[in-house]
């Protein structure tokens, strides 16, 4: 039991880690959304824009992805599984996702939007600030590899041995065709007992 506690543990920590990867891609993939500021406002400079909501769908899909991708690995390491390793991979899928949507808040476009927009002066477009609206993209990872975990053990993985040995249900009996009139041969019909 330890050493599957032991293991567990490592796989949190190794995708939890994985998740300033996530960040980082991220941050470099995510659209970006213009402002400008009048000098005594700030708005966008497309009002019909779709970068916003371009920003969740870009995590969103990377995320899925790095889930599929650690569900994968994680089975392809430990074929066995286990209750703790999956876990494991479910806690440390969650803490990676948490981890990507704040890398990317913190190394993105400054997210002081008045201050932004003052140091680029009136009428000058800047970048708002990397926002996961959508907070249900931050389950996607752990959603996606649990998922491809589930499915890879269900397919490949070990299977437990048969409760009953082939004898407990008896033998099989002989399948014998019917003739082509369809009544069954004279040899496989039962013997009447009264005789």
């Amino acid at each position: 039991m330890r050493t599957e506690v032991r293991q567990a543990a490592v796989t949190a920590v190794v995708v939890a880690v994985s998740g300033v990867v996530l960040g980082l891609v991220w941050m470099w993939l995510a659209p970006r959304v213009p402002l400008i500021s009048d000098g005594e406002a700030v708005y966008l400079k497309d009002t019909e824009g779709e970068q916003a909501i371009g920003v969740d769908g870009t995590f969103t899909l990377l995320a899925l992805g790095f889930g599929v991708l650690s569900g994968a690995v994680v089975f392809l390491l430990r074929r066995r599984g286990g209750i703790p390793l999956v876990a494991g991979l479910a806690l440390g899928s969650l803490l990676g996702a948490l981890i990507a949507w704040r890398t990317g808040i913190w190394l993105g476009p400054e997210t002081d939007v008045v201050a932004h927009a003052k140091s680029a002066g009136k009428g000058v477009v800047f970048d708002a600030p990397l926002e996961l609206k959508a907070m249900g993209a931050l389950l996607a990872w752990p959603v996606a590899a649990l998922a491809v975990h589930l499915g890879l053990t269900g397919l490949f993985g070990p299977r437990d041995p048969e409760p009953y040995p082939r004898s407990f249900y008896g033998e099989p009996r002989d399948y014998r065709e019917p003739r082509d009139d369809g009544e069954p041969r004279d040899d496989a019909r039962p013997e009447d007992p009264r005789s």
